[in-house]
C-alpha cells in the first residue's frame, strides 16, 4: 500500500501478523446453546475501543464457537460485510480484559502474533485512508457488500519492528484520549444547553407562580400569543418570474441563494454554495434577509431554523421557495430569545402536529403566523438568551477545538504510520526487525 518501504520497515500479509477469524456467530438464541454476550456489528462500528462500558447482546453460541471468539485483552475486530463497501474494515480494538464477551457475525476477529504485530497499532493502520481504501476496493457485492477470508489474509500491511508499533501505538492512543475527553466535554454541554433551554424557557428565572397555557405550563405574569401579534412579520421568498434557474447559479457571486443543505436542524451550514449576481439579486423583489432574520424551511424538511446574526459570513442572503424569514420589528420581544422560542420543543411539536402532506410535508405562511409563543418582560427575555448564549459559546469553541484535534490526529497518522515521521525507539533488534519481515 506504498511504493516507499521506510528502512527497518516490512510489507507483510495480514494473515501472518494475526490469526484471522472470521465469526459466524449471531443474535439469536437456543436453549441448547450455552448464553454469552455478543459484540455485534454496531458496537465496533461506533467504537474505536471495546471496553467494559459497551452494553453487549444477550445471545447463545456453541462451545466450539466460544473457545473460538471469545475476546480477549489486545484483539482486534474490523467489519467484514456491510451496506456500503465505505463500512468496510472498520476496526476496533480490545482495550480491556471482558468475560464472557463474543466476536458476532459480520465481524472478522483478529489475534495479533504478540511477537510480530500490536493490536493497538494495527486498529490505528486500518483507519489510515490507504488501508481503508485498499478494503474497500475489494469489497465485493450489490446490495451488500463483503470481504472473502482469502482477502483478509492476504492484505499486505507495511510494519514497522514491534516496538516501533508499539511506540506508534501509544502516540496515537494518547492523542484519540484528548479526543475522547473533548468529545464528553462536548455531549455535557450539550446537555447542559438543552436542559438549560427547557428550564428557561418553561420556568423563566425566579418565577413562584405558573399558570396553563396553549405552549404548556408558564410563569402566570407571562403573556402567550400567535407569533405574528408581538410584532413579527413573516415573509415568503420571490416566486415570480425573475426565480433562479440553474444558469443563474454561481460558485462565487454577490449573492447567496439558500438551498435546503444551507438550513439543518442546526441552523446554517455554508459547506455547498450556490450564489446569483448583483443584477440578479436586485430583480427579485422579496426574500432577502437582514440582520437579526430567523430562517425556517416550509416544504420537505419542515421547522428547521437558522438565525442571520454578526457570525453568518456573508452580507448578501435570500431564502429559496420552500422558506420563510421570521422577521422581528418589535421592541417588546428580543431577536435570540425569539431564536430560542422557534428551536424549542414548545414550537417543534405546533409545527410537527401542523404541517401538511405526506409526500412532501409543507408549512404555510398562515401556519407560522398562528404558531404560539410565550412572552416574558424584555429584560427576562435578555437574561434568558444571555444564559443560553454563553453555553453556546462554550460549545462552539469546544467543537472548533474537536476539529483541530482530529486534523491533527489525522495528519499525525499518515506521519507515523507511513514512516514519514520516525520515532525514537531504543533497542530495536535486528532480530525484531527481520521478525516482522519474516
Amino acid at each position: 500500500m506504498s511504493n516507499t518501504i521506510p528502512e527497518g520497515w516490512a510489507i507483510n500479509q495480514l494473515g501472518k501478523l494475526t490469526d484471522v477469524r472470521s465469526s459466524n456467530v449471531d443474535k439469536k438464541t437456543d436453549d441448547t446453546e450455552i448464553p454469552v454476550r455478543l459484540c455485534n456489528y454496531m458496537d465496533v462500528y461506533r467504537n474505536n475501543s471495546i471496553t467494559s462500558e459497551v452494553e453487549f447482546m444477550e445471545a447463545s453460541a456453541k462451545q466450539r464457537e466460544i473457545d473460538r471468539f471469545t475476546l480477549e485483552k489486545g484483539d482486534v475486530i474490523i467489519t467484514k460485510d456491510s451496506e456500503t463497501p465505505d463500512d468496510i474494515a472498520v476496526p476496533s480494538y480490545v482495550s480491556e480484559s471482558l468475560t464472557g464477551v463474543v466476536c458476532g457475525y459480520h465481524l472478522t476477529l483478529l489475534r495479533p502474533h504478540s511477537n510480530l504485530a500490536n493490536g493497538q497499532f494495527l486498529s490505528h493502520l486500518f483507519q489510515l485512508q490507504s488501508v481503508q481504501h485498499y478494503f474497500y476496493l475489494l469489497a465485493n457485492g450489490t446490495t451488500r457488500f463483503g470481504l472473502t477470508a482469502d482477502a483478509i489474509n492476504a492484505a499486505p500491511l507495511l510494519i514497522p519492528p514491534l516496538p516501533e508499533q508499539q511506540k506508534i501505538a501509544s502516540i496515537l492512543s494518547s492523542a484519540d484520549e484528548v479526543i475522547e475527553k473533548t468529545r464528553a466535554q462536548i455531549d455535557k454541554l450539550k446537555d447542559l444547553k438543552t436542559g438549560m433551554m427547557q428550564e428557561l424557557l418553561t420556568k423563566g428565572i425566579g418565577h413562584t407562580e405558573f399558570k396553563d397555557s396553549p405552549v404548556g405550563r408558564i410563569p402566570s405574569n407571562w403573556e402567550v400569543g400567535a407569533i405574528d401579534s408581538f410584532g413579527v412579520d413573516i415573509l415568503d421568498g420571490d416566486r415570480g418570474k425573475e426565480y433562479p434557474k440553474e444558469k443563474d447559479f454561481y460558485p462565487f457571486e454577490h449573492c447567496l441563494f439558500l438551498s435546503a443543505k444551507n438550513v439543518t436542524k442546526k441552523g446554517f451550514a455554508f459547506t455547498t454554495l450556490s450564489f446569483i449576481t448583483k443584477e440578479k439579486d436586485e430583480l427579485l423583489r422579496k426574500g432577502k434577509l437582514t440582520r437579526g432574520d430567523i430562517v425556517i424551511t416550509t416544504r420537505g424538511t419542515v421547522g428547521n431554523i437558522a438565525f442571520y446574526n454578526d457570525e453568518a459570513p456573508f452580507d448578501h442572503i435570500r431564502i429559496n421557495s420552500g422558506m420563510a424569514i421570521i422577521r422581528n420589528k418589535s421592541e417588546a420581544l428580543d431577536s435570540q430569545f425569539l431564536h430560542l422560542l422557534m428551536n424549542s420543543p414548545m414550537v417543534s411539536e405546533q409545527v410537527e402536529l401542523l404541517a401538511f402532506g405526506s409526500a412532501q410535508p409543507q408549512l404555510t405562511i398562515g401556519i407560522i403566523k398562528g404558531l404560539n409563543i410565550p412572552k416574558p418582560c424584555i429584560d427576562e427575555q435578555k437574561a434568558i438568551a444571555s444564559a443560553v448564549s454563553s453555553v453556546t459559546k462554550r460549545l462552539q469553541l469546544a467543537t472548533k477545538k474537536l476539529a483541530l484535534l482530529e486534523s491533527a490526529k489525522k495528519a499525525l497518522m499518515q506521519d507515523l504510520l507511513t514512516g514519514k515521521v520516525r520515532v525514537n525507539v531504543a533497542n530495536v533488534s535486528t532480530a525484531q526487525q527481520e521478525a516482522v519481515a519474516d
